[in-house]
């Protein structure tokens, strides 16, 4: 492995982010340098910082994804990210020409159809990661045009794909669970960018749940949402309130957060519902409505399928609505055991090392 070179293309959200980078550090616990793995990314996704905090080199493409909309706004929204696709691409083919890679990974997001496109016109093997049952329109399009698919979930209608799970950071499976606690402890997050349907009915619990002394609630807002989050949080307090109740903006130790959480609320990303497994988690998932094929919701049904999670509609999503829920979990240890041990059997710790298994063989064949 010492002499290949792997380029890395996509990005976006953490969804895209995370399981690359994960298969970025296996790739090179095999052997291969840091150096000779390499990243395209989006100015605008969280790849521009995350990427280069974990050591490896990107290239940032300009530009913005279409918008799936018929209103006149987005038609000249789209026609601006049309031009600014067409720049990525060409700048993407100079790279790919220049670095000449062995193989390009896509996971997915706006700047891997520029990659692929890329590594398609320069004749490089082509893997792609798919973390939802519902595939991408990037993906979907990449694989018909060659590149091999691996994927997170049985039944991905993708040709030819090889089920790997969702590759996830090692140290997530090594999290333990809150043993006996003063408090039960919420953890409410709406995933890397925040949610604010999510963040809105965590701060609704406060007005509900002021006086209590039983439960503890850590908001992990997003970075977009943060100051709005901590003005409607200080506005709604009192100086002899007793709830313990606290606004993060955006938290690097993942894995800290899930070990000492008695319950997860969340949106139902295929990488936070795979860090809810590696760490045992019970969760109140939350899908967000709009996602592409609606395939948040189908990733919340597998875990509740299983009894490792609750659904709860985002249309439906109160402070109301969403202390039921926490309440009832809450009075019941036996059950929420129940939901850890049906998590901790969906965890799937080898989804890094067998995408770099495939990697591998297509630089082979």
């Amino acid at each position: 492995m010492n002499s290949l070179r792997v380029l890395i293309v996509g990005g976006g959200t953490g969804g895209h982010v995370y399981p690359a980078l994960a298969v970025a550090n296996e790739l090179v616990a095999r052997g291969i340098s840091k150096d000779a793995v390499r990243f395209i990314g989006a100015r605008r996704g969280l790849e521009a910082t995350a990427v280069p905090a974990a050591g490896f080199k990107i290239d940032l493409l300009p530009g913005r994804g279409i918008r799936r909309s018929y209103k006149p706004s987005a038609w000249l929204a789209n026609l601006v990210a049309g031009l600014g696709l067409a720049t990525a691409g060409l700048r993407a083919l100079w790279i790919v020409g220049r670095w000449r890679p062995n193989v390009v990974f896509g996971v997915g997001g706006y700047a891997s159809l520029a990659g692929v496109f890329a590594a398609r016109v320069w004749r490089k093997p082509i893997v792609i990661h798919e973390p939802n049952i519902a595939p991408g329109l990037i993906n979907r399009w990449a694989v018909r045009r060659g590149a091999i698919p691996t994927v997170a979930l049985a039944g991905t209608p993708l040709t030819g794909a090889v089920l790997t799970g969702t590759p996830i950071r090692s140290d997530f499976f090594t999290v333990e669970q809150p043993g006996n606690q003063s408090k039960f402890l919420v953890t409410i997050m709406g995933g890397s960018l925040g949610a604010r349907r999510v963040n809105d009915a965590g701060l609704d619990l406060y007005d509900r749940w002021r006086n209590r002394t039983d439960i503890a609630v850590r908001l992990i807002s997003g970075p977009s949402d943060y100051d709005r989050c901590t003005r409607e949080l200080m506005s709604k307090r009192h100086a002899i309130d007793a709830l313990d109740f606290s606004i993060i903006r955006y938290e690097e130790n993942m894995p800290a957060v899930y070990g000492d959480s008695s319950l997860i609320v969340a949106r139902s990303g295929a990488v936070t519902c795979a860090e809810l497994s590696a760490t045992k988690s019970a969760a109140i998932l939350i899908p967000f409505p709009n996602a592409t094929d609606d395939h948040q919701t189908r990733n919340a049904e597998a875990l509740v399928a299983m009894g490792a999670a609750v659904l709860l509609a985002d249309r439906v999503t109160t402070g109301e609505t969403l202390g039921v829920k926490i309440d009832a979990l809450s009075g019941d240890q036996s059950l929420l055991l129940n939901m850890r041990a049906a998590s901790a059997r969906l965890a799937q710790p080898q989804a890094a090392a067998q995408v770099a298994d495939v990697i591998e063989r297509a630089i082979r064949d």
